[in-house]
Formats: C-alpha cells, sequence, structure tokens
C-alpha cells in the first residue's frame, strides 16, 4: 500500500465527506431506488438504471476515500527543520524573484496557490536540501534553478 499524505485538515475534510456520503449518500440513493422499483418493471426502467448507476458511482466513491484514508500518513507542521521535508513552506528565489510554496502530498498540490507536490519535480528536487542550497530542476519548460532562501 502506498502511503498518502494529507494535512491534518485535508483527513478531517475527507473524514467528513466520508461520513455524509455514508449516511446522506446512500439514503438519498435508497430512496430513489425504492421510488423506482414503486414504477414497476426493472428490466425496462430507466429511473431504476440510473439510480443504480448512481449507487455504483458513491459506492466507487466511498471505496476510493476509505482506502486514501488507511493509506494515510498525516503531515505534521514543519517548524525549526534544517532541510526541507513534507509540511516544510520553503522560500526560493529564482532570477531575482522570490517564490513561497508549501511542501504536501499529491492530493492536495494546488501549485497556483502556492501548494507543490512531494513527487513533483521542484518538490522532490526541494527534499533534504537546507536553507542556501541551489536546486537544479529539469522542468517541461527547461532547467530551472532555484535558491532556498528560508525554510520554514
Amino acid at each position: 500500500m502506498e502511503i498518502t499524505y494529507l494535512s491534518q485538515e485535508k483527513y478531517d475534510e475527507l473524514q467528513n465527506e466520508l461520513g455524509q456520503l455514508k449516511k446522506e449518500g446512500r439514503q438519498a440513493v435508497a430512496k430513489r431506488l425504492k421510488h423506482a422499483k414503486e414504477l414497476g418493471d426493472l428490466s425496462e426502467n430507466a429511473e431504476y438504471q440510473e439510480a443504480r448507476e448512481e449507487q455504483s458511482r458513491l459506492e466507487k466513491k466511498i471505496s476510493e476515500i476509505e482506502e486514501l484514508l488507511r493509506a494515510a500518513s498525516i503531515i505534521k507542521k514543519s517548524s525549526g527543520t534544517a532541510t526541507v521535508r513534507i509540511g516544510s513552506r520553503v522560500k526560493l528565489e529564482k532570477n531575482g524573484d522570490t517564490f513561497t510554496y508549501n511542501i504536501v502530498g499529491s492530493n492536495e498540490a494546488r501549485p497556483t496557490g502556492g501548494m507543490i507536490s512531494n513527487e513533483s519535480p521542484v518538490g522532490r528536487a526541494l527534499l533534504g536540501h537546507k536553507a542556501g542550497d541551489t536546486v537544479s530542476v529539469q522542468t517541461a519548460a527547461g532547467l530551472n534553478t532555484y535558491k532556498i532562501v528560508a525554510i520554514e
């Protein structure tokens, strides 16, 4: 089983979503199925088929979230660490511009929001480095060089 890195907030959000899907989601599908069965012949009942498909999607989503939570490793906030790791907030400099990124698990990555995955080329290259280090990363846009200004 592959480890999935999640912040405590994302873990809690998934737990809540799972609870809602199991309770309200299943109840809603059960009502749809019951109503569709009351309409008669199930072999030619489009509403029943749609309700069954919805039930299948719901159960698949529940299963995916349960698997994600089983494999979850909670990211501890990293303050005062000497090297970049998952959970670090890293201030970088590239060509005179300064960027700040949080290193997160792939499920929470939002590069435009300053959250990059530990599995992304830049995230992977930064792991284990210290403030003051220069890191070169080959990306689709070419070779990029970053200086690690600070690790929070």
